[in-house]
C-alpha cells in the first residue's frame, strides 16, 4: 500500500512539475512570438531614434563614370518613393561577375556614418574595377551591386563601356559624393 501511494504521489509531483515547465515555455514562446512581431521591433527601433533598415529592394541604383583617381564608378543610392529608411556605412556588395575575383574589396579601413535615405537624398560608393598597376584582367559590361546582406535581391547595372578589371576595391557609403573616391595605392 505504501509503494501504491509512493507511486500516486510521485505521479501528482511529476504532474505538477510538467504543468509549471508547460506553462513557462507558453509564456516564453509568447514573449518570443511578440518580440518577432512586425510591428514590435521597428517600434522599438524608432523610440531609439532608428527605423528600417534599408534593403537592396528598397533602393533604385544608378552608375556613372567618374575619371578622378584614375577612373571609376560612382553608383548612387537613392530609397524608392515613399520609403524612408537607413543604410549602414559599410562597404557595398559590389562585383563585376560571378568569380570571387570579381568581388570588390574594402577601399576603406573604418565603417562611416549611417546614412537616412528618403525623398531626393542620396548615398554614394565608389567602385575602382582595378586597384593594379599592370595591363592583366577580365572584360566585364556589368557591375552587380547589393546591399551588403542582401545579396540575394543583387541588381545588375549596365556600364558605360566594357571595363579591364583586376582586384577591384570600393569605399563605404557616403552622404557626401566627394568622400566616395577610392583612392587606388
Amino acid at each position: 500500500m505504501l509503494s501504491r501511494l509512493a507511486t500516486r504521489t510521485a505521479r501528482i509531483v511529476l504532474t505538477a512539475i510538467a504543468a509549471a515547465s508547460l506553462t513557462a515555455a507558453g509564456t516564453a514562446t509568447a514573449l518570443a512570438d511578440n518580440s518577432g512581431a512586425a510591428g514590435s521591433t521597428a517600434d522599438a527601433a524608432q523610440k531609439d531614434g532608428w527605423g528600417q533598415v534599408c534593403g537592396t529592394n528598397d533602393l533604385t541604383f544608378k552608375v556613372r563614370e567618374e575619371t578622378q583617381a584614375g577612373g571609376y564608378y560612382l553608383v548612387t543610392a537613392k530609397a524608392k518613393p515613399g520609403i524612408t529608411c537607413y543604410l549602414e556605412g559599410t562597404i557595398p556588395s559590389a562585383a563585376f561577375g560571378s568569380a570571387p575575383d570579381t568581388q570588390a574589396s574594402p577601399a576603406e579601413q573604418a565603417v562611416t556614418d549611417t546614412i537616412k535615405l528618403s525623398g531626393s537624398t542620396a548615398a554614394y560608393a565608389g567602385i575602382s574595377p582595378k586597384s593594379t598597376n599592370t595591363d592583366y584582367g577580365k572584360e566585364f559590361r556589368r557591375l552587380i551591386v547589393a546591399v551588403s546582406g542582401d545579396e540575394t535581391n543583387a541588381v545588375s547595372l549596365k556600364l558605360p563601356s566594357t571595363v579591364l578589371v583586376d582586384e577591384p576595391i570600393t569605399t563605404n557609403w557616403h552622404a557626401k559624393r566627394a568622400d566616395a573616391v577610392p583612392f587606388v595605392n
